[in-house]
Parts: structure tokens; C-alpha cells; sequence
């Protein structure tokens, strides 16, 4: 438990969040006073200035004092917690203290100001002490997203469609899904009331460009192809799809694609899929509670191609338990000889609710020095195969707190990716827990309107979820 004392402000996100850099996969518990046995962090703001402070048992230990000169009075309180701390771990980090989730958003930021990239790159290796190499990194994908976003309409929208059923739970995963075979008698249920839901949000959606549209779950492929082409067939039905710039379906595990399933996929009009191995190592696959082997990736990836699918982006999850330099240089060697499209990499995040947090202990987790040297293995892997960043997004307790980076062969970049990142566009969102956000592009804000996550709740409530809807759009 780390006990966080606040006096003089109430920046709790703020200070919390800059600890969690040097001590993720903690409890925090804010406190009104220093606690005398623990760890206590102590931020304060008196006048100008701003004291961070570290007790142990309470004692006090370490300390760091700052100005706000120049910069806000939230930004000091940051950079007193982030220097008090990197000066008592020894540890710096490659973001430095920028602690949000979208790092290229926030180098747009300083370009629609009129900086220069270069400007930019400056700017942010200055106010946030990271790495040139992060920075140039963010300035990439930052340019990158702003070609694509130039594709989507701003008074257009993207639908999402949640499906909440997976084969198994995987080791790291905290997503609230059910066991396809456990909930295989709600499966009909489901449909039919995301069917219904679909239906309103198309009547909605009348007069209004649709560029993308995404099937994500969960695992959508869980589902028989009966299902899924009922499902996908309604959105035919339902939606005007003459302006659809992409559409995609996240097949995900090898375990629950077929050839019929991926017939359905390509009949129903979908031009992206992605196939998630998230390793190439068969031991590992094991251990995160998969059901396939790298074999079943590789024959799955051939099917689709079989039947005509020509953009399929791949996820990998790096700093999986047991996993060094060499598990993921075979890694990308086996991706390589498949050659797809995309390629999403993700940084192994220790989530609250998954299995693995349950357990950490038992594993052995990649350090952040061996993260960095993975991570660029994967870079190069990407650019050995035509693949450019173009989206980047990061998470709490991610392990060395890095970032998850999409790649793409020039053209194939996954325009609903950006728009979902940047939330520069509404996405009207159908199913369990799917969460509907609408843009206003005149005041650039996003109200967000939430279905219920538990699928005998969402069937139950579909016509409360619609009426929300009905009341909010």
C-alpha cells in the first residue's frame, strides 16, 4: 500500500499517477496525514512553490522542492513527485513524466499551434524529460495521424460492435468476457438484442457518413458462423455502407477460426480482419492459457488469404512471462515470413483484474531494460517487413512504462485505430459494454453514453440501453 498525502491542492490524479512510473502494480489510498508504518508520498503547494516528500514508517527519507515558473501549478507538483523519485530509485524512464495515454495527441496539440516538428520533438523532450528517442517516436505517429484523419469526416461516424465471449481467459486479460461454452445458451439471446440495438443505431445514423465500422471483443470469432453472419448481415441491412473507408473484424484467436467463418467475414463485406497470436513461441502460448499452437496461426493466416483476404494485421504482446531477446526475435522472424499487412505491438500491461496480478509472483516479468531491448526488436522486425508506425497509445502498469505502437505497410493503416485514439470523430457503439461517444467538433468534446457489461444484464436491459441512447443522441 502506498499512502498519498496532499496539502495545499487536491491534484490526487496527478500525483498518484507520477508514482505509479516507479511503483505500478501498487494499492494507493490517499490519507490525510503522513502514516507511520508504510510508504508515504506527500505532495504540497505553498505560494509558488511545491514540495514532494517521501516517508518510510514516518520517516521522512527523501525530498524534492520546485517552482512553478513558467509551467502550471499541476506540472510542478508532477515534476517535484517524478525528480523526488527518479533522484531516491535511480531510475529514469524513456517517457519521462508524461503519464498520458495518448502521447502523439499531445505532440498535435503543440503542431496545431503552429510548431514544427522539430519544435515539437523539443518541446516535449523539454516539459516531459523523455527520451529523443520517444519523442521523435510520438512526432511520427503525431504526422502520421494526421494524414489519416484527413481520410475521416469530422461530422461523420465509426461504429463499434462488441462481442463479449472468448474460448478461455488468457492469463494477462481483465476484460469482463464469458466462456463461450459456459454462456453458449445466451448466445441466441445476445444476438438477437444486439440486433435490435443495431437497428436504432442505424435509424441513427441516417444522413450521416459511415467510415468505418469494427467487430472487437472479446473474440468475435467465438461466435458460430451462423451467428456472425446474422450479425453481419443486419449491418447491411441496417447501415449505408457506399462511403465505408474500412471494415474490420477482429478474428483473433487461432482456436476459433475457420474457414467458414472467415467466408462469412469476407461475403459480408469486411476488408480487415486481424489474427492475434501474440507470440510465435508454443511454451509461452501454453503458459497464457491459449489453446493453439504457432502451427494453427500460421495455417489460419493462409486460410484467410485462401479466401481473398488481403489486409490482416497481427497483435503481439511483448514481455509475456518467460519470454526474453531470443523468444521474440523467433517471434518476429516467424511474422516476417507471413507478411502481413499491420502489425500491433503491445507492451505487457500487469492489469487489476487479470489473472496474472492474481499471481505475479510466479513469473518471471520482463525488466525495463530488457523491455527496451525487446521493444526495439520489434521495431526493427516492423521495418524490415515495410511496416511504419502510424498509432501509438499506453496504459497504467504497463511494464517499463512504455507504449503499444500499430504498424502498417503504407495504405493498410487502420483508419478506426486513429479516429478511436484521437477521438476526433463519434463512435456509435452496440453490445455489452460498448461505450457510445459522440463529437462535437465544434467544441471538441466527447459525451459518452455506457452500456451495461454483464450479457444476462444487457439482454435483459436492451430496451434501457436503447432508451438511453434515444435519450442522449
Amino acid at each position: 500500500m502506498i499512502y498519498i498525502c496532499l496539502e495545499g491542492h487536491d491534484m490526487m490524479n496527478a500525483v498518484q499517477t507520477t508514482v505509479q512510473i516507479f511503483m505500478p502494480n501498487e494499492k494507493y489510498k490517499p490519507v490525510e496525514n503522513v502514516q507511520e508504518d508504510g510508504i508515504t508520498v506527500k505532495s504540497s503547494v505553498m505560494g509558488n512553490g511545491t514540495t514532494a516528500q517521501l516517508y518510510e514508517n514516518g520517516s521522512l527519507i527523501c525530498e524534492k522542492t520546485e517552482t512553478a515558473d513558467g509551467v502550471t501549478t499541476q506540472h510542478a507538483v508532477r515534476s517535484a513527485v517524478y525528480h523526488m523519485l527518479k533522484e531516491k530509485t535511480g531510475q529514469h524512464f524513456p517517457w519521462g513524466m508524461l503519464t498520458g495515454i495518448r502521447p502523439a495527441k499531445t505532440i498535435n496539440t503543440y503542431m496545431d499551434t503552429g510548431l514544427t516538428k522539430a519544435e515539437s520533438i523539443k518541446k516535449m523532450i523539454e516539459t516531459y524529460e523523455m527520451s529523443p528517442e520517444k519523442a521523435e517516436l510520438a512526432a511520427t505517429v503525431a504526422t502520421a495521424e494526421r494524414s489519416i484523419l484527413e481520410k475521416a469526416d469530422k461530422n461523420g461516424i465509426s461504429l463499434y460492435i462488441g462481442i463479449p465471449f472468448c474460448p478461455t481467459r488468457c492469463l494477462y486479460c481483465s476484460f469482463t468476457s464469458y466462456p463461450i461454452d459456459i454462456y453458449e445458451t445466451k448466445v441466441d439471446g445476445y444476438v438477437e438484442a444486439l440486433i435490435k440495438e443495431l437497428k436504432f443505431l442505424g435509424e441513427k445514423a441516417q444522413g450521416k457518413r459511415l467510415d468505418s465500422i469494427y467487430i472487437g471483443g472479446g473474440t468475435p470469432t467465438s461466435l458460430s458462423a451462423e451467428h456472425l453472419d446474422k450479425i453481419m448481415a443486419a449491418v447491411l441491412e441496417t447501415f449505408d455502407l457506399s462511403n465505408i473507408l474500412e471494415y474490420t473484424v477482429e478474428a483473433g484467436r487461432p482456436d476459433t477460426i475457420t474457414a467458414e467463418k472467415l467466408k462469412v467475414i469476407k461475403k459480408n463485406g469486411a476488408s480487415r480482419i486481424s489474427v492475434n497470436p501474440q507470440t510465435m513461441n508454443d511454451e509461452t502460448l501454453k503458459l497464457i492459457g491459449r489453446r493453439h499452437t504457432v502451427d494453427d496461426i500460421k495455417r489460419v493466416f493462409y486460410e484467410a488469404r485462401s479466401v481473398g483476404h488481403d489486409n490482416i494485421n497481427m497483435d503481439l504482446i511483448l514481455g509475456l512471462p518467460g519470454e526474453g531477446e531470443d523468444e521474440v526475435k523467433n517471434t518476429m522472424e516467424e511474422i516476417k515470413k507471413l507478411s502481413p499487412e499491420s502489425l500491433t505491438v503491445h507492451t505487457l500491461a500487469v492489469k487489476r483484474a487479470s489473472r496474472l496480478k492474481e499471481t505475479l509472483g510466479e513469473y518471471d516479468l520482463a525488466k525495463a531494460m530488457l523491455m527496451e531491448n525487446i521493444l526495439g526488436l520489434s521495431a526493427k522486425g516492423a521495418a524490415e517487413m515495410g511496416l511504419a508506425p502510424y498509432y501509438m497509445y499506453r496504459q497504467k502498469n504497463m511494464l517499463g512504462s512504455f507504449e503499444n505502437v500499430g504498424y502498417a505497410k503504407k495504405g493498410f493503416e487502420s483508419i478506426y485505430n486513429v479516429v478511436i485514439m484521437e477521438e476526433t470523430q463519434s463512435i456509435y457503439a452496440a453490445g455489452a459494454g460498448a461505450s457510445t461517444k459522440l463529437y462535437d467538433p465544434e467544441t471538441d468534446r466527447i459525451e459518452r453514453i455506457f452500456n451495461v457489461k454483464n450479457v444476462d444484464e444487457y439482454i435483459g436491459r436492451i430496451d434501457e440501453m436503447i432508451d438511453r441512447k434515444r435519450k442522449g443522441m
